[in-house]
């Protein structure tokens, strides 16, 4: 009797050994195999379909939202290093998990679709080859966003919470609807910010009046011009793109750029002295032409303003402690970095432009200083 239930212990051991070690039992011997056959052609099927899933964008497990549709979306400056470059990083990774693949953003980066203003005509040109971009508020002034050409008045928010004021308000939505409603072919999604402003030039400087005279890059904004006027400097229209060579060969002498922008353009190279002005907070939008939003389901519309807020958000979460951190790598650099204890002399050079810019709307720009 013994032996018997031995043998039948052995035998139990020998299909056990078998199973884990990939071989089949007898079918015989194995009254299971078809259950886990069965189970196991399930498991198959349920990875063929995650497969199928995944290659078709929904790698969240999210079901599309949607017909696919892919947004072209242009940025001047790096993704790397960047606030905005982040920003735009988060926002694409949103949009693609809420919408469930079914919208890819596609960013364009380092100003390979050209800079702001040649972005904004190509948007507005129609044909859809640009759909969204990353812009400075200020470049809206020549594009039906008068309101604005408000956020880049010098010396009008004190402070990052003194703009997070006004980008959480009412007025905000306002702001970026503008566009929209004079008929000019995009509307605003949401708002960021890309650190304050600063002066930074090739030749040593100590402090504002060294500026004067010198040969200072702007866009081609009417603000940022008459700030340079009033500073005694020169304003000088270069590309975004062509602004290292023009430092390198003298076309300029100096330009402005947020801290983060300006290290990422590897702008310290030709030009590493830096003072701290702080004449403007780098106000963002991130717009759509009314083509692209209009081509999209309600679903998806959805999808770009909840992301959008979620980029804001993260946006205003990331950008001082990135500004921190940049400015201590570049004083470790041997940056030359100047501070401003008194930003008095630089808000009375700029009086004469804040008037300007603001006769039109002066009970609106009152509003944004009181949000301080």
């Amino acid at each position: 009797m013994k032996k018997k239930v031995l043998s039948a212990l052995l035998c139990a051991a020998m299909v056990v050994s078998m199973t884990a070690c990939g071989l089949k039992a007898p079918e015989a011997a194995d009254t299971t195999t078809s259950q886990n056959t069965d189970a196991a052609a399930d498991a198959t099927a349920d990875a063929t379909d995650s497969a199928a899933a995944t290659e078709a964008g929904d790698s969240t497990g999210t079901e599309p939202v949607g017909p696919a549709v892919t947004l072209v979306y242009a940025e001047v400056n790096p993704l790397e290093g960047t606030i905005v470059g982040q920003t735009a990083t988060a926002f694409k990774e949103k949009v693609e998990e809420l919408s469930g693949g079914s919208i890819t953003i596609d960013i364009q980066a380092n100003g390979v679709l050209g800079a702001e203003s040649d972005v904004l005509d190509t948007m507005l040109g129609g044909g859809g080859t640009i759909d969204m971009a990353r812009i400075s508020a200020f470049a809206l002034t020549s594009y039906g966003g008068e309101k604005s050409s408000l956020l880049s008045v010098p010396f009008t928010f004190v402070s990052r919470d003194h703009f997070w004021n006004f980008a959480t308000s009412d007025l905000a939505q306002e702001f970026l609807l503008e566009p929209h409603e004079n008929g000019t072919g995009i509307r605003g999604l949401f708002y960021g910010e890309e650190g304050f402003r600063h002066f930074f030039t090739v030749n040593p400087i100590e402090g504002m009046d060294d500026l004067a005279g010198m040969k200072i890059r702007v866009s081609n904004d009417p603000i940022m011009t008459g700030m340079v006027e009033g500073l005694g400097a020169n304003p000088t229209v270069v590309a975004m793109g062509e602004l290292y060579s023009a430092l390198q060969t003298g076309v300029v002498d100096a330009a402005e750029q947020p801290i983060a922008n300006y290290q990422a353009n590897a702008f310290p190279e030709v030009a590493p002295n830096i003072i701290l002005d702080g004449h403007t907070l780098g106000a963002i939008q991130v717009v759509i032409t009314d083509e692209a939003w209009d081509s999209l389901t309600p679903e998806q519309q959805d999808v770009l303003t909840e992301a959008g807020e979620y980029a804001s958000q993260y946006n205003r979460q990331i950008s001082q402690e990135t500004e921190d951190k940049i400015l201590e790598e570049l004083k470790a650099d041997g940056v030359n970095v100047i501070e401003v204890d008194d930003i008095t002399p630089w808000q009375d050079a700029c009086k004469d432009v804040i008037e300007e810019a603001t006769k039109n709307n002066k009970e609106l720009y009152q509003q944004i200083v009181d949000m301080q």
